[in-house]
């Protein structure tokens, strides 16, 4: 493993922490407060002078008010070689000069050890994402390509911060929609046993016809019901035809998610159904549940509703069903940290099945403590109209359509661009697929989640602006220059040494450094988005550095390339964390 390294913000942290014990040994525990600045003053500034002098003041203090509180917590900074200076601005603001030289050393150690000793370190072991969990039986849509992609985005991010994370596919796979799907089955089968994949063909008209049957037919509607009490009562025939409908929904999942690079382990609902009746024993028997017009509810203060865990026809909804899930993630799998990425319309449901298992003492009621979970919400995907994005025919838009379009029409640039003359056949393929997928992924995910966003082909595959096409490019670039240059940058890792002297490549420099405490910003409050703004901002950096500073045929040409293969090598894991494939040569 790589020698890990802290980021620099928690370093700062640690030496402020020693100089506001000094500088106010009566107030205990007091978080410094660190931020990256962008300002002429520093480069980061300490905030903790305010907050200070209002506990401090009107008491024995040798202060006259927050100036000269900070004035006192720089003067007691211990000294450290990763400061090159400090000033105190305003209201006792302590603004901190990086030093240069340990600013090159450490993006230079970092070249040699590998990115992962840049990753963060999360105070959390174990965490489980449960993300995409389309419904069996029923297309994937474009609603849940934003919970795949944002799901995915953050599993990667905790996997990059160490955490061991269980990726939960929670399909909905066990309504009451597949009484109707097992008597179609058996009616339009009589063999059903061999009805595989080829036979029934697209799953999605199989689901229509069947309900079309079951809105028309009072018989078959009645089976229908009758097949979903032998199901859930377990009977072999219907269960062996519930796995077969299963499994050929599955697989066109699965093309999908290969598509996207994504892996996802399933649990669904079918899963938890055993665990059930423990589950709500054990919260009836700390007086949590009782009886409401013939179903079985849990109040909680807060809500005007309250949270039903048994219908009145003694049958298990949701909410049944995420109880037993979270009882088995903490007790069985042994996760701190569980992490749900559903659309915002379920926001309600989820703060309520939360607050129950605060309730009953299974999270912790303290917010910033483990064990706890989240409901990472996301917005609507809209079309050009702003209204819900569909198909000319109202349909909803299937996601394997959505990548095929993405997909061809980078190919039909990449050829227009003459790369059909110059590339392989499979290099054109491969090299439309990382720039089509990675368009839309990173679309997605560069908006705050909670918005609704609008699907356009043409915005996301413009070569201008914060896409992810130009990034791309941004990042073909630079490996370009180094390849021009003729020198090999292994050998330069070792031999050469990085200079930060000229005002770009220190900006530039700094930007680097800051990477492992945006990785870390964005996996405490789970926005993507926050990752997508510093890759950008750092191909922006790069440009200014490359506008200003020449890099081969300069004197500093080693420090520079090392420059540029730094930029690369952070540009590639951010990639990595969106789950977008790089490209090396456009």
């Amino acid at each position: 493993m790589a020698n890990e390294e802290e980021n620099v913000k928690r370093k700062l942290a640690k030496l402020f922490e020693v100089a506001l014990k000094v500088t106010v040994p009566s107030v205990v525990d007091v978080e410094p407060l660190v931020a990256a600045c962008t300002g002429k003053f520093g480069d980061y500034q300490c905030n903790n002078a305010m907050g200070l002098w209002s506990k401090i003041k009107g008491k024995e203090t040798e202060f006259k008010g927050p100036p000269a509180v900070g004035q006192a917590i720089m003067r007691n900074l211990p000294q450290s070689d990763i400061i090159e200076s400090c000033s105190v601005a305003g209201p006792g603001f302590v603004n901190v000069k990086l030093s240069r030289n340990w600013m090159a050393q450490s993006i230079q150690r970092m070249l040699i050890d590998g990115i992962d000793a840049w990753a963060p370190r999360l105070p959390v072991r174990r965490a489980v994402v449960d993300f995409s969990s389309p419904n069996i039986a029923k297309e994937m849509h474009v609603g849940h390509l934003r919970s795949t992609i944002i799901g995915d985005t953050i599993a990667r991010m905790l996997e990059f911060s160490r955490v061991e994370v269980l990726r939960r596919n929670h399909v909905g796979d066990w309504g009451t929609q597949f009484g109707m799907l097992i008597e179609f089955l058996f009616e339009k089968f009589s063999n059903w046993e061999d009805a595989n994949e080829a036979a029934i063909g697209d799953l999605q008209e199989f689901y229509k016809e069947s309900k079309k049957r079951f809105d028309s037919d009072p018989d078959f509607k009645e089976r229908a019901q009758k097949a979903v009490v032998r199901l859930q009562g377990g009977e072999q025939k219907y269960r062996k035809a519930w796995t077969q409908i299963c499994e050929i929904s599955r697989n066109e999942f699965n093309r999908v998610y290969q598509r996207l690079g994504v892996q996802l382990e399933e649990k669904g609902e079918s899963f938890y159904n055993p665990y059930i009746p423990a589950v709500l024993e054990e919260l009836t028997s700390k007086n949590l549940v009782e009886d409401s017009q013939g179903a079985r509810v849990i109040f909680l203060e807060g809500f005007n509703i309250p949270l039903i865990v048994v219908k009145s026809d003694g049958g298990y909804n949701y909410a049944s069903t995420d109880l037993a899930a979270i009882w088995y993630r903490l007790n069985e799998e042994k996760a701190e940290w569980m992490i749900y990425v559903t659309d915002v319309g379920q926001q309600q449901h989820f703060d309520m099945v939360f607050k129950a298992a605060k309730r009953a003492g299974w999270l912790s009621t303290d917010d910033n403590a483990y064990p706890k979970a989240s409901h990472v919400g996301f917005g609507l995907v809209l079309g050009d109209d702003k209204k819900r994005f569909r198909t000319r025919s109202s349909e909803v838009v299937r996601l394997a359509d959505l990548l095929d379009e993405a997909k061809s029409r980078c190919k039909t640039t990449l050829i227009e661009r003459g790369k059909g003359d110059e590339w392989t056949e499979e290099e054109l393929e491969q090299t439309a697929e990382a720039i089509g997928y990675g368009a839309v992924k990173y679309a997605d995910l560069k908006s705050n989640r909670l918005t609704n966003y609008t699907f356009s082909f043409d915005q996301m595959l413009n070569d201008k602006g914060n896409t992810a096409v130009y990034l791309q490019y941004a990042h073909a670039r630079i490996c370009s220059i180094i390849r021009k240059s003729g020198k090999d940058i292994e050998e330069l890792k070792s031999m050469g040494a990085i200079v930060l002297d000229h005002a770009d490549e220190r900006a530039l420099g700094l930007h680097l450094l800051q990477f492992s405490e945006v990785v870390e910003e964005a996996c405490t409050n789970l926005l993507p988005n926050v990752l997508c703004e510093y890759l950008y901002n750092l191909s922006e950096f790069f440009t200014t550095f490359y506008s200003n500073c020449q890099v081969v045929g300069s004197a500093e040409e080693t420090s520079r390339l090392l420059l540029c293969e730094a930029t690369a090598t952070v540009m590639r894991k951010c990639f990595y964390l969106l789950g977008i494939v790089p490209v090396y040569k456009i």
